[in-house]
């Protein structure tokens, strides 16, 4: 979790993604594998693009339809079984409703985290269906 350096102690976050394999089993079920992995993959590459963006205007500062876009990408994680992505991408939309920017910073820092192990999970689990 931390190791000490004098007086300070380093914190290394370690979190732990939750995946629900349920609606990518569908897609490949009512699609079948080709056609599965092309959707998987296009919206994989959706989410990166998206996570990209919002990590963009956040270091521009730049809070307009910050909102909306963390919906959006709530909603394409949950499509996806990304309930950890899902859920911090909530999180973040609740630190924006309350004004709390020192919340705001934390659980971005998160879901910067779970963003980057979520995606990379699933390209780990796409790669073994191969």
């Amino acid at each position: 979790m931390g190791e000490m350096l004098g007086n300070i102690t380093v914190l290394r976050p370690n979190e732990r993604v939750c995946l629900n394999a349920g609606p990518i089993a569908a897609i490949h079920r009512d699609l079948g594998p080709v056609a599965a992995e092309q959707v998987v993959n296009r919206a994989m590459g959706e989410l990166a693009l998206t996570m990209a963006g919002l990590a963009g205007q956040v270091r521009a500062r730049d809070l307009t339809d910050l909102h909306r876009q963390l919906r959006s990408l709530q909603r394409m994680a949950e499509h996806m079984g990304m309930t950890s992505l899902g859920q911090v991408s909530a999180m973040v939309r609740s630190c924006i409703d309350s004004g709390d920017a020192t919340a705001f910073s934390a659980v971005w820092a998160r879901l910067i985290r779970v963003a980057e192990q979520s995606l990379a999970r699933e390209a780990d689990r796409q790669g073994r269906q191969s």
